[in-house]
């Protein structure tokens, strides 16, 4: 396999990557032109005759026309994805280390459990998530939770709390893979010096395990940021829509709005872009974490 790292293979890697980015290339700047000029020509042609406009974008992001608004469908994914990923990831990493340094009855048994829930279509959890918003919890006539009743803006609770739910069993998991190969004598020493479970979770393993976090924080934050379906179905409403349902509304049943989906594209990668740039190093050395522990 020689030829993979000679002056051919980089030739053939070179092609493949320019291959691989010419879609996009194409994509960005058609996000550039005016709706007359998509009409008109193919993107190619602005090599001969450039003619660059960010028209479209001031129409996507501030326009109350079809297809545009999309700097305030921009804020609800913001609104959503920032509690979306917290959440889990909080509640995950503390249920990582009672699972893996706590010793209780049981949790073994709990943390198949867990595992298991991964198993679960998202699908088929939708609709008693939804029942249980909307009706409530009742148990032989006896009601244990009333309805929510939430509407508006209050409906992000919802979102945040489906987006909880459905990211926790996996956070867990692969938190618990981590944890639970922290050396032993780091956290014993730390004990025989007197620290309480609060003072090892917060002083010892948080920064041991902050690359793991910040690996699955970028999954959950893509993950929370692409979503379509929970966003639809718990926000209900353009109040509390995040970007995608936008984008899908974009592209309607007749593509009416075509010429300025390239911009809303755009407009709707910028944020998962820049958190994979700047956490990239991390993401790298969590993924990389469990290849060099002892």
């Amino acid at each position: 396999m020689g030829w993979l790292s000679s002056r051919v293979g980089s030739a053939v890697a070179i092609l493949i990557a320019v291959l691989w980015t010419l879609p996009t290339a194409g994509l960005f700047i058609n996000s550039l032109r005016s709706q007359d000029d998509i009409e008109d020509a193919g993107w190619w042609t602005t090599v001969r005759d450039p003619a660059f406009t960010v028209e479209t974008y001031n129409y996507v992001l501030y326009s109350s026309g079809s297809g545009g608004g999309f700097a305030n469908y921009f804020l609800n994914s913001l609104v959503i994805a920032v509690p979306s990923v917290l959440l889990p990831i909080a509640l995950g990493t503390m249920a990582a280390y009672a699972l893996s340094w706590i010793r209780f009855r049981g949790r073994g048994i709990i943390f198949i459990g867990i595992f298991s829930l991964q198993i679960v279509p998202l699908q088929m959890s939708i609709v008693p998530l939804l029942s249980f918003f909307s009706d409530g919890l009742s148990l032989g006539g006896m009601t244990i939770v009333p309805p929510w009743d939430l509407a508006g803006f209050e409906r992000y609770i919802q979102i945040w709390i489906a987006h909880t739910v459905f990211g926790l069993p996996l956070a867990i998991f692969l938190l618990h893979n981590f944890i639970r190969e922290i050396p032993a004598d780091v956290v014993e020493a730390a004990r025989m010096d007197g620290a309480s479970h609060v003072q090892i979770f917060r002083s010892v393993v948080l920064p041991l395990a902050a690359p793991a976090i910040a690996s699955i924080s970028i999954f959950q934050f893509l993950w929370v940021w692409n979503d379509y379906l929970v966003g639809l179905v718990f926000g209900g409403g353009p109040m509390t829509n995040p970007l995608t349902v936008q984008l899908a509304n974009m592209a309607g049943t007749y593509g009416d709005n075509w010429t300025r989906l390239p911009a809303a594209a755009f407009v709707s990668i910028i944020v998962p872009l820049m958190v994979f740039l700047v956490l990239q190093r991390y993401f790298v050395r969590g993924l990389l974490a469990g290849s060099v522990k002892g």
